[in-house]
C-alpha cells in the first residue's frame, strides 16, 4: 500500500486522489464486505469504489453526499448542483487554479462565513471553531469527471444504495438530495431530523443509531 503522503496539489487524477481507499478494499479477502460512507463530495468516492470493488461491498451509505447515476458521466450532479446554486449563496468560498498549465485543475477553499451558516450551522459551537482552524483547499475534478466513462450497471449499479438526508442540511438542500434520488432511486432513504450537512457533529447519536439499523439490514 501506498504510505508516503501527498500534498492536495500533487494529487493528479480523481482515481489516484481515491488510491488509499481502493488499496483497502483490493487487500480485503474473498469472503470480507464492507460497509461504505461517504459524504459531501465523499458520494463520488464510494461511487468509484463500488464500479471497481462491487463484489466487497455490502452496501453504500450516501449520507448527504452527491450520489451519481450510470446515465450520465459522473459529474453530472455535481454539474447540476452548481447550476443550481446561485453565486452569492457561496458566500467567502475561494476557487482557484492550482497549475497553470492546465487551467481545469480547480481548487476549492471554504471562507469561515460559509462554515458558519452552510455546513456547520447547528453542529457545537468548538466542532465550529476546529473547523476554521483546519480547513484547508480541496479539490475540483469536476472536468474530468465530465470526460471520464459512466458508472457501470454491472459494478456500481448493482451495489445495494443507501441515501441519509440531514433535514437543515443548507449546503446541499433537501430538494437537491430528493432530485438526486428521483434521478438513481436507492433502496432506502433515511433521514436525520434537526441535522445540518456535518451529521455526525450536529446529530451523533441518531446518526449512529441510523447507522446501526442499516448495518444490522444489509450486512
Amino acid at each position: 500500500m501506498t504510505e508516503a503522503m501527498k500534498k492536495i496539489q500533487d494529487v493528479r487524477s480523481f482515481y489516484e486522489y481515491n488510491e488509499p481507499l481502493l488499496e483497502i478494499l483490493a487487500s480485503l479477502s474473498a469472503d470480507e464486505k464492507v460497509i461504505l460512507v461517504g459524504h459531501s463530495f465523499g458520494g463520488l468516492s464510494v461511487a468509484l469504489a463500488a464500479d471497481k470493488f462491487p463484489h466487497k461491498i455490502s452496501v453504500a451509505i450516501f449520507l448527504t453526499a452527491f450520489m451519481p447515476d450510470t446515465k450520465h458521466q459522473p459529474s453530472y450532479v455535481v454539474e447540476r448542483f452548481s447550476e443550481s446554486i446561485p453565486r452569492e449563496e457561496r458566500l467567502d468560498t475561494q476557487y482557484s487554479i492550482i497549475d497553470k498549465s492546465n487551467p481545469s485543475r480547480m481548487s476549492i477553499l471554504f471562507g469561515h462565513k460559509f462554515l458558519t451558516l452552510k455546513l456547520y450551522q447547528l453542529s457545537p459551537p468548538e466542532d465550529l471553531e476546529l473547523a476554521k482552524m483546519l480547513v484547508r483547499p480541496g479539490l475540483l475534478f469536476t472536468d474530468e469527471l465530465s470526460k471520464a466513462n459512466k458508472f457501470s450497471n454491472e459494478g456500481y449499479g448493482s451495489v445495494k444504495r443507501v441515501f441519509v438526508g440531514s433535514e437543515k442540511d443548507d449546503c446541499i438542500p433537501k430538494e437537491f438530495q430528493q432530485w438526486m434520488i428521483q434521478n438513481n432511486p436507492v433502496n432506502e432513504v433515511m433521514a436525520i431530523k434537526g441535522a445540518d450537512h456535518m451529521a455526525m457533529l450536529s446529530k451523533p447519536q441518531p446518526l449512529s443509531d441510523c447507522f446501526s439499523q442499516i448495518a444490522h439490514k444489509y450486512a
